[in-house]
């Protein structure tokens, strides 16, 4: 089950007991369905859930019928679609005037007499997510948005939307196939706006999978610049041997200091030894600055005595 379907069941289940929340909710679920007017209700969703409470809460509240049709996608998708419609045309028109809208009137926009305060409005964003929102998967990415089927109503939500507390900024509005699309981005503003239209489970996910990926970036940041450092160690180690094995193989490793000795021998022992491991293993500790001095005079010495026999 996708995050979005679950994401819209849990809203299904959050329970209103104020009736005028339950009136802001119904209407955030009609005034965004595919239909809406005196002639025509309704919408279509792959949340059985979603379209058990639009009807049963609509039905409450108008005493109108609204039928429920279940249909199946294409076998390998196995997806069933929930076609929800008012059947009598009666009805619809008392719908629509039970929420104050008027036929005549050239395009929907909010009627915020619906929405008896700034209380209620969480409710309505309830609504009309459950038939027009989706939220991404926070695995793949931190987007969360609504299908609007009219510019003015999108207009509307964004405006309502940005006068909420945790908005900082208005929703961006976009055209997508002759729909309008008014959607928010980032995983705090995702998840606090489900938190806030009651979907506090959701938004622990997205904050759960943000310290996730948070974790699982610092980590893999880490093992690169360890990795970095290893094939910095191994090549320097390299040169290192070269030079070490020219001075044995012209003069001897006897040629050198004690201190260069011990230090050169102690490379050939353990090629995989940083600096600082290397001035640890020493019978007398140094830092790394005077390890990196010592073999730089190693390879000074080697390039010296190549030098001589040319």
């Amino acid at each position: 089950m996708s995050f979005s379907k679950e994401t819209k069941r849990e809203l299904c289940v959050s329970e209103i007991s104020d009736d005028k929340g339950k009136i802001s909710l119904a209407y955030g679920m009609v005034l965004f369905s595919k239909y809406f007017s005196p002639k025509a209700i309704g919408f279509t969703t792959g949340c059985k859930a979603a379209a058990v409470l639009y009807s049963e809460t609509l039905s409450a509240l108008t005493s109108s019928i609204v039928d429920i049709s279940c249909t199946l996608t294409k076998r390998s998708e196995k997806k069933d679609i929930y076609t929800l419609s008012v059947p009598n045309i009666n009805d619809c028109a008392g719908i629509f005037d039970y929420f104050g809208h008027v036929d005549n009137t050239p395009s929907l926009r909010i009627n915020r007499a619906n929405i008896e305060s700034e209380e209620y409005i969480p409710y309505f964003l309830r609504g009309a997510f459950l038939v027009c929102g989706n939220v991404t998967d926070p695995e793949k990415d931190y987007h969360m948005e609504f299908v609007v089927p009219h510019m003015n109503l999108a207009n509307d939500l964004s405006r309502l939307m940005s006068e909420i507390d945790i908005m900082k900024n208005e929703p961006n509005v976009v055209r997508r196939k002759g729909s309008y699309v008014v959607y928010i981005k980032g995983s705090d503003l995702i998840a606090d706006m489900l938190a806030y239209i009651g979907a506090p489970m959701a938004s622990l996910d997205i904050i759960q999978q943000q310290i996730y990926k948070s974790v699982r970036n610092k980590v893999n940041r880490q093992i690169n610049s360890e990795t970095a450092n290893s094939n910095k160690t191994a090549a320097a180690s390299a040169k290192q041997l070269r030079a070490i094995n020219i001075i044995r193989e012209k003069r001897g490793l006897g040629y050198l200091s004690d201190d260069l000795r011990e230090l050169a021998e102690l490379r050939e022992e353990y090629p995989e030894y940083n600096l600082r491991e290397l001035g640890e293993a020493l019978s007398m500790p140094i830092s790394r600055s005077g390890v990196n001095h010592r073999l730089m005079r190693i390879m000074e010495i080697a390039e010296e005595l190549g030098e001589s026999e040319k």
